[in-house]
C-alpha cells in the first residue's frame, strides 16, 4: 500500500463500504505477517523505531545479539534497552548513521549497525515515520583482520630480530677470534702469569658462547619454522620440562600439583618446540608468585578430538587493561619482560594445529589452557541434531493449545 493511504482511508472511513474495510484490514494483517516472517528469517538484527526512538518491533536475531526480551522491549526507548547507544546523538532524519560497536553481554562480539530514517509522503509533504536499525555481526571478519595485523607485526619483528642478530653476531665472532689469539700468546708466558690471564680469558669466551646461544635460540623461536614431528607423549615432555626447571622451582619454594589424565595418546609433535612452550608458560607462572613461594596446578585431559593441558598459578594475575595485548611483542606486565614468551608459545601451538586460551584475574592468578588435536584435520563434520537442521516446510502438527 502506498504511504499515506491509511490516513486518507481513515479520513473517509464513514464513506467506505464495510465489506471493503474488512478486505483492506485482512490485507494489512497478511502483509504485516509476511514482513515479520521476512525479518525473522534474517540473521541480521532488525529493530523498528518510532520518531522518538521507542522500539515498535525487534526480530529474534536482534534479541539474541543484544540479550533483550522481544516482548518487554516493545515501547521502550533504544537508549534504555541497549546501554551505550545515545538516541539523541544517533537520530538524524536527514542522514544514515553507520557505526561499529563492541558488546560485552551476553557475549563479547563486534557489530556494525546502521540507522536509517523512514520517510513517508502524506498529501505531497514529507513526514518522518520512524527509523530502521539494522545490526550485523562482524566478529569473525574483525578477528581475521586482527590476525592479519598480528601476522604483519610478527613478520616485521622477525626481520628486526634477524637484523639485530646479524649486527650483534659479527662483533661476537670477532671478539672470539681475538680472544683465541690472546689465549695463544698467553700460553707462551710464564706459568704464574698464565693462570690468572687464562681464567679471565675462559670466562670471557664462555660469556661469548652464551650470548651466541641466546641469539640462535631467539632466532629459532621467532623465525617461522615447520615442526619436525615425531610421536611423543605430552606427559613425558611435561616431566622433562619440570626436571629442567626443578632447581629454580626449589629455590623459589614453588610447589607443583599434578592432576594428569590416566593416559594420553601419542601425538605427532616437535618435542623441542613443545618443551620450549611449556618452559615459557611455567616460567611465567612461577615468576608471578610471591617471593615466599606458592603453588602451580597442572592438569591434563583427553577428548575424542584433542589433548588439553592447563597451567594454573595463584599469583599476581594480569591487569584487565593488558589482557587485550598479552600476545603483542614487547608488551609485558613484568618490568624486565620482553613480551615475547606468550607470542612464541602461541606460534608453536598454532603450528601444531592447536589453540591457547588465557583467563586471568588481578591478584587472583592466571589459567592457561593449550589444546592440541589428536590427529591433523582441516574440518570436522558435526553430528546432526534438531537445532542444526532448519526445516523450511510448514509443520503439519496441530498447535499446542488446540
Amino acid at each position: 500500500m502506498k504511504p499515506g493511504f491509511l490516513d486518507k482511508l481513515i479520513a473517509r472511513l464513514d464513506q467506505v463500504d464495510p465489506s471493503e474495510v474488512q478486505r483492506l484490514v485482512t490485507r494489512l494483517v497478511r502483509e504485516k505477517g509476511f514482513l515479520e516472517s521476512v525479518f525473522e528469517a534474517l540473521q541480521e538484527g532488525v529493530l523498528i523505531l518510532d520518531p522518538e526512538g521507542q522500539i515498535t518491533y525487534v526480530n529474534q536475531a536482534a534479541s539474541s545479539i543484544f540479550g533483550i526480551d522481544p516482548i518487554r522491549t516493545i515501547g521502550q526507548n533504544l537508549s534504555k534497552t541497549v546501554r551505550g547507544l545515545n538516541w539523541k546523538k544517533l537520530a538524524d532524519p536527514k542522514r544514515i548513521v553507520s557505526r561499529d560497536l563492541e558488546i560485552l553481554y551476553p557475549e563479547s562480539r563486534y557489530l556494525n549497525f546502521y540507522l536509517s530514517p523512514i520517510q513517508g509522503e502524506v498529501e505531497n509533504s514529507d513526514r518522518l515515520l520512524g527509523y530502521v536499525l539494522l545490526v550485523r555481526d562482524i566478529t569473525d571478519s574483525r578477528l581475521e583482520e586482527e590476525k592479519n595485523v598480528e601476522s604483519e607485526k610478527l613478520n616485521a619483528l622477525t626481520l628486526l630480530a634477524a637484523g639485530v642478530a646479524h649486527e650483534i653476531g659479527n662483533p661476537l665472532n670477532s671478539l672470539d677470534i681475538h680472544l683465541q689469539l690472546l689465549e695463544r700468546k698467553t700460553k707462551k708466558l710464564q706459568a704464574d702469569d698464565q693462570e690468572s690471564l687464562l681464567q679471565h680469558l675462559h670466562t670471557a669466551q664462555g660469556e661469548i658462547r652464551r650470548l651466541d646461544t641466546i641469539l640462535k635460540q631467539f632466532l629459532q623461536a621467532i623465525r617461522p619454522t615447520h615442526p619436525e614431528r615425531a610421536p611423543h607423549q605430552l606427559h613425558d615432555l611435561l616431566r622433562d620440562t619440570l626436571n629442567l626447571l626443578a632447581p629454580e622451582l626449589e629455590e623459589r619454594h614453588v610447589r607443583i600439583s599434578l592432576d594428569l589424565a590416566d593416559s594420553t595418546p601419542l601425538l605427532q609433535l616437535d618435542g623441542n618446540q613443545i618443551k620450549q612452550a611449556l618452559y615459557n608458560l611455567l616460567k611465567n607462572a612461577f615468576q608471578s608468585l610471591p617471593a615466599s613461594g606458592g603453588q602451580i596446578d597442572i592438569l591434563t585431559g583427553v577428548t575424542d578430538y584433542e589433548v588439553m593441558l592447563t597451567i594454573r598459578d595463584h599469583g599476581s594475575g594480569i591487569p584487565p587493561e593488558m589482557m587485550g595485548s598479552i600476545f603483542e611483542p614487547y608488551r609485558s606486565s613484568k618490568k624486565s619482560g620482553t613480551g615475547l614468551g606468550l607470542l612464541i608459545v602461541r606460534r608453536i601451538i598454532r603450528e601444531h594445529g592447536g589453540d591457547i586460551k588465557i583467563e586471568s584475574e588481578e591478584d587472583e592468578g592466571t589459567t592457561v589452557t593449550i589444546s592440541i588435536p589428536r590427529k591433523n584435520r582441516n574440518v570436522r563434520l558435526l553430528e546432526t541434531n534438531d537445532s542444526s537442521v532448519i526445516d523450511l516446510e510448514p509443520s503439519h502438527q496441530p498447535p499446542a493449545n488446540s
